[in-house]
């Protein structure tokens, strides 16, 4: 996740687009374009809603059409009224020659169907005022665009000054006839209890016997919690002779099944063709030049697709965590080579909706679509156009917003649930916003809980069902040990800011192996109004990323953001040293001295 900073799974790039000191403002501009009854048939209705800073601003636009299906591409044409120039766009080829604009239809959803409605974005900068267009056409026909609106529409409400989550409840009862055995329930992680790997565990138990002492029984006592499996490659589906598959888990699973309790097991689908665009440590076995797209969807999603709908496991309830990072890369990173390919190819959009199809289908398996971290998306300039990339590629699967059971922030990260010594980031300290200070530029969002709540409420104001859940991937976000500040003070917004917070990263932007971490929070269920549950993605004993470069067959790189003694760039990290672990392997592998700092730095402690 770079041109722009970084980004979070196993890494957590940072996107500002932001000077020093200056702060986003939220503005709206809606056209509402439509005649009579019947010109409108030959027409179209288009939304354009823009959030500007300074002499920068995201356009959204959505185009539906009220005439005949298009077939063979749409072409979305209007003039600037200022001196307004389009820079990079998403979901569509946009071009533009002096104040004239015009925006094709991307190859991979060249229809739209009578009533049908595609969406679109772009960044832009202007000079002066910054004027919504007055008119569109679609395919040469006029929009009978009329005049916008004497009055702005709301804005979806995000809230700038995120307040403290109350107090993490775990539900006092549980439904005393649960439902019948493949029922899709509004949350599987209630009434259920989760999947503990058993070659994670018992990894962990050979650890924890070869240390020893009160350090080996903490490590040991961790191995009974739940974990992710991680799909992140087609070889993994069927597994090998050292390393049980996607039947394996499975079947693990239904022999944990006591009585009429579910068990709930957790896969991350993680092998998109240009995987992990913006980064190396994790990039993947597929790519778009060389037919990715075609055989993530037939050697790779397919099996898994078969497999889950196997009549055996209908008793378990399956989550699938789809595709980290993918998304979010085509808002912060399309300028970077790999991104774009993803972008103008389809991949990204397409390989998600492919997956969302196939894993909807079964109705014990559960969808929960990646959404970065605060850290990542937290600016109001990435939120609202990652709202609404997400939302249209959902809009887009045959279930339309009913493919997906929710969202899943902090994948393999390492941002906190809460900043309790920082809860409000408009706070004034020496006449500065809280947000104001180095380590946050003008993000808004310290945490999870409040980013995933502003996530969750802006997915809602955008066309989502209300009952969607979050999760929030606690592994490795505990922040504990004997430095965990307990108040914050100073004069200044960075004293103050450094002295309080509990992420003790050198920079937000700094994701790999990050040195001083701990266990976050235990999975739990239901911890706050709209979340289903804090779960453990990330099995906390495996490395984000190599140190050095270290030859694999699985396509990953070696990224220095896992080299302890680079500096990286302003945009990616302000510069700092990386705070990474030294002598890292590869990602996904069993890095040792990092498991043993998370279990000594847990929070809660291990008890």
């Amino acid at each position: 996740m770079t041109p722009i900073p970084l980004r979070g799974n196993k890494k957590a790039w940072l996107f500002s687009g932001l000077s020093g000191g200056t702060a986003l403002v939220l503005a709206a501009g809606l056209v509402l374009a439509g005649g009579t009854e019947a010109s409108a048939a030959a027409g179209c209705q288009v939304g354009y809603t823009v959030n500007q800073w300074d002499t920068g601003f995201t356009a959204n636009v959505s185009v539906t059409n009220l005439g005949v299906p298009i077939t063979a591409g749409w072409t979305l044409e209007w003039d600037f009224a200022g001196n307004q120039q389009v820079q990079q766009g998403w979901s569509a080829t946009i071009g533009q020659a002096g104040k004239h604009v015009t925006a094709k239809s991307p190859s991979w959803a060249p229809r739209l169907e009578t009533s049908g409605t595609a969406g679109f974005g772009f960044n832009g900068s202007f000079t002066g005022a910054n004027p919504a267009p007055s008119s569109f056409t679609l395919n040469g026909v006029a929009c009978n665009g009329g005049t916008p609106p004497t009055t702005t529409p709301t804005t979806p409400t995000i809230p700038t000054t995120p307040t403290t989550p109350t107090t993490p409840t775990t539900p006092t009862t549980t439904p005393t006839t649960p439902p019948p055995a493949g029922t899709h329930v509004g949350n599987p992680f209630d009434g259920a209890k989760g999947y503990v790997n058993p070659d994670w565990s018992g990894e962990v138990a050979a650890a924890a016997a070869a240390k020893g002492g009160a350090l080996g029984t903490q490590m040991a006592k961790v191995g009974n919690t739940s974990t992710a499996v991680w799909l992140d490659r087609i070889a993994a589906i069927e597994g090998s002779a050292t390393a049980r598959g996607l039947r394996g888990h499975l079947d693990a699973a239904l022999a944990q099944q006591s009585g009429s309790t579910p068990v709930v097991a957790e896969f991350v689908i993680y092998d998109l063709p240009n995987r992990d665009c913006a980064a190396l440590a994790s990039n993947g076995e597929l790519t778009v030049a060389q037919d990715g797209l075609a055989k993530y969807k037939s050697q790779y999603v397919d099996p898994i697709a078969a497999v889950l709908a196997d009549p055996k496991y209908a008793g378990l309830r399956i989550v699938t965590v789809v595709e980290p990072d993918s998304l979010p890369n085509l808002i912060t990173n399309a300028s970077m080579a790999k991104c774009a390919e993803a972008q103008s190819s389809g991949a990204y959009v397409q390989g998600v909706q492919y997956a969302l199809n196939k894993l909807h289908a079964i109705s014990n398996v559960y969808t929960y679509v990646d959404i970065a971290h605060s850290a990542w998306l937290g600016w109001d300039s990435n939120l609202g156009p990652a709202v609404n990339l997400i939302t249209q590629t959902i809009k887009g699967t045959t279930a339309g917003v009913r493919s997906v059971d929710g969202f899943i922030s902090d994948t393999a990260n390492y941002t906190p649930i809460t900043e309790p010594n920082l809860p409000d980031s408009n706070l004034q300290v020496g006449g500065q916003p809280l947000r104001s200070a180095k380590i946050y530029q003008w993000n808004p969002y310290f945490s999870e809980a409040a980013f995933g709540t502003a996530m969750y409420n802006a997915f809602v104001a955008a066309g989502m069902p209300s009952d969607i859940g979050m999760l929030i991937d606690t592994s490795r976000n505990g922040w504990g040990g004997a430095g965990r500040p307990t108040g914050a003070s100073g004069s200044t917004v960075d004293t103050y800011a450094d002295s309080g917070r509990i992420d003790r990263r050198l920079h937000r932007g700094n994701w790999c192996n990050q040195s001083g971490a701990g266990l976050g929070a235990r999975p739990q269920v239901s911890p706050m109004p709209h979340f289903d549950a804090y779960v453990w993605i990330k099995p906390p004993v495996e490395s984000d990323g190599a140190s050095k470069q270290i030859p694999n067959d699985e396509g990953k790189g070696f990224d220095p953001m896992c080299d302890p003694a680079f500096h990286g760039g302003d945009q990616a990290n302000g510069g700092n040293l990386t705070g990474a672990l030294p002598d890292s392997p590869l990602s996904g592998k069993w890095f040792q001295a990092q498991f043993e700092q998370l279990v000594q730095n847990a929070y809660p402690a291990i008890s």
